[in-house]
């Protein structure tokens, strides 16, 4: 992955709209992840996850490259790329096989490859195969089958896919700074790698990253990934509506909306006045910061009903096939936009649920710098590049639960009279 033999280093890439994100990871004997280069550009070339000027995006890669490369004194020979946009769908499917006596890895294998053998959107290629639970006979919610007896074994499946021009764009873009994709990442799914915890996915909680282009979101219960979703608004639409609101420039409508913006009106001061720019050299003009406020209140709480309303459908959708479904854990959100001053008010009076911004957890020595929710895409991609390294991306796709099935197999088993200590 990276030309330097004697550490273990992951590399994750993230292309968004508002900023490109190179992190250099270092794996730790103890299974963590420690920074050691950075590399930060601000986009441009992309609208809403997608390539619009493909020079301008190769300049910012290879300039977020070399910043990293730099500051971890390494080559970045190839990486983790993260994708998102309106291009990205989602499907769940169910596969089924015979079972012979018991339950086979063989048969593990099988009963996903079935499930993923569906017919997906044309021009799609697929990018994740999740498994969400299996059933024998009768028996539902199984999370490991293999080993247990029965006639028949069933599997249900999440399949996220991706239009095959934006990814050849993006995969284009990277190669031509010399460096290979080792793997695509749909960004939410990266995001919740970055920010949640074992807990919280039994539980049931939603994901939502909230960039420049795009809200990503994921949603997870009984531990296994159930939804997913790319909603092509965000941040940007945002400062549209205040440039257009004050008749501001957009890079001015920016600045403001991050020196002085606000999603709950409550929370400011009528009073307050601040100074803004004007079109044409005009002079500036003083305005009430609670003016500026409504409008950016509006914009996200509009944004937030968004996702709500794809939560209350999947609910629907579930209850209908006599699933229960609860978000215990509440509403985490994270990414760029999440940062702004009172979303947190604003949500919970949207969603009726707790709510948390998510900062990136499980990494040694995090940097202030980067311990924002702006990094957690890029820090999700390092995470999943950690356990495609210790567990193959076979065991980290086709069978989520692995790793914990390992954790508990870590016991003295008894083989032949005697007790044996696996070392995993």
């Amino acid at each position: 992955m990276i030309k330097r033999t004697e550490k273990k280093l992951v590399v994750g890439l993230e292309i968004g709209t508002s900023k490109i994100i190179t992190l250099i990871g270092e794996i730790l004997p103890d299974s963590m992840i420690n920074i050691i280069g950075i590399g930060n550009c601000q986009s441009r070339g992309m609208e809403k996850g997608s390539i619009t000027n493909l020079d301008l995006v190769v300049t910012c890669i290879q300039q977020a490259i070399d910043q990293a490369e730099l500051m971890a004194n390494c080559r970045i020979s190839s990486l983790y790329l993260a994708i998102s946009g309106k291009y990205i769908q989602y499907q769940n499917e169910i596969g089924m096989v015979p079972i012979v006596e018991e339950v086979t890895l063989e048969d593990l294998e099988n009963v996903v490859h079935i499930a993923k053998s569906v017919k997906v959107c044309d021009e799609h290629r697929i990018l994740h195969v999740i498994p969400q639970e299996y059933s024998i006979d009768n028996q539902d919610g199984i999370k490991y089958p293999v080993g247990l007896s029965g006639v028949r074994m069933q599997a249900k499946v999440h399949i996220i896919t991706c239009h095959n021009d934006m990814v050849k764009n993006v995969v284009k873009a990277v190669e031509r700074c010399g460096i290979t994709v080792d793997k695509l990442i749909f960004s939410g799914l990266a995001s919740s790698y970055a920010v949640i915890t074992e807990d919280e996915r039994e539980l049931g909680v939603c994901v939502v990253d909230i960039g420049g282009g795009t809200m990503d979101m994921t949603i997870y219960t009984a531990g296994a990934l159930r939804h997913s979703k790319v909603i092509p608004y965000a941040g940007h639409t945002v400062t549209r509506d205040i440039s257009y609101a004050f008749n501001i420039p957009i890079l001015d409508a920016e600045f403001i909306k991050i020196q002085y913006g606000c999603a709950f009106r409550a929370m400011v001061n009528k009073e307050e006045q601040l100074e803004i720019p004007s079109m044409g050299g005009r002079p500036t003009r003083n305005l009430q910061r609670q003016n500026l406020v409504e409008v950016i209140e509006a914009r996200y709480s509009e944004l937030l009903h968004l996702i709500n309303d794809e939560i209350l459908r999947l609910q629907d959708q579930l209850r209908k096939n006599g699933i229960t479904h609860h978000l215990s854990a509440g509403i985490i959100l994270t990414g760029g936009a999440s940062k702004i001053e009172g979303i947190l008010n604003n949500a919970q009076k949207v969603f009726n649920n707790q709510v948390r911004i998510g900062y990136p957890i499980n990494i040694s020595d995090l940097t202030d710098y980067i311990k924002g929710p702006c990094y957690s895409t890029a820090v999700g991609l390092l995470q999943y590049g950690k356990e495609i390294r210790f567990h193959g991306e076979k065991k980290l796709e086709k069978n989520p639960f692995f790793s914990a099935f390992l954790r508990k197999i870590r016991n003295w088993i008894r083989k032949d009279g005697h007790f044996i200590m696996l070392l995993l």
